[in-house]
């Protein structure tokens, strides 16, 4: 496809991240050839065709006042893409835009797992550890988590 716009103009390395399972970071760099002016605005639709598309609220700027990234709260998960938009605009020229689909899922960093405990006492030779699962911001999937427990002996 041909996008309008200078060729470099669109922002690159493009990553978000969700944590404490509401919470989502997205952040970017500038286009290599994009003017000094541009101004860079993020996009975003959760679900479906039926959801709007929503603003950032929350910029995050660099030294010169340009758009990097952006902090969302309240993220919740309720499809597993998302599509996100990132515009630009320049009194110099036109800026191309860069538009990404995400699997949500995919990009959430979970919280630890909690109540755990180590049972030793009992009459068989090993231990038994139990917890409970992290909480995550798409619904229960914890048949989707895998552990791993590292053992060392004193």
């Amino acid at each position: 496809p041909v996008f309008a716009g200078t060729n470099g103009s669109a922002i690159e390395n493009f990553s978000c991240v969700i944590y404490n399972i509401s919470f989502m970071n997205c952040t970017w760099q500038a286009g290599r050839d994009a003017p000094g002016d541009t101004q860079y605005f993020l996009y975003w639709q959760n679900s479906g065709y039926d959801d709007n598309m929503m603003e950032c609220e929350h910029y995050i700027e660099d030294e010169n006042g340009r758009n990097i990234g952006c902090r969302f709260q309240n993220v919740r998960i309720k499809d597993q893409k998302a599509y996100f938009v990132v515009n630009g605009s320049s009194k110099v020229s036109l800026i191309q835009f860069y538009d990404e689909y995400i699997e949500l899922y995919e990009i959430e960093i979970l919280t630890p797992p909690s109540n755990v405990t180590v049972d030793c006492t009992g009459n068989s030779v090993g231990c038994i550890v139990t917890w409970q699962a992290p909480l995550t911001s798409h619904g229960d999937k914890k048949k989707c988590l895998e552990y791993e427990i590292s053992v060392k002996n004193k």
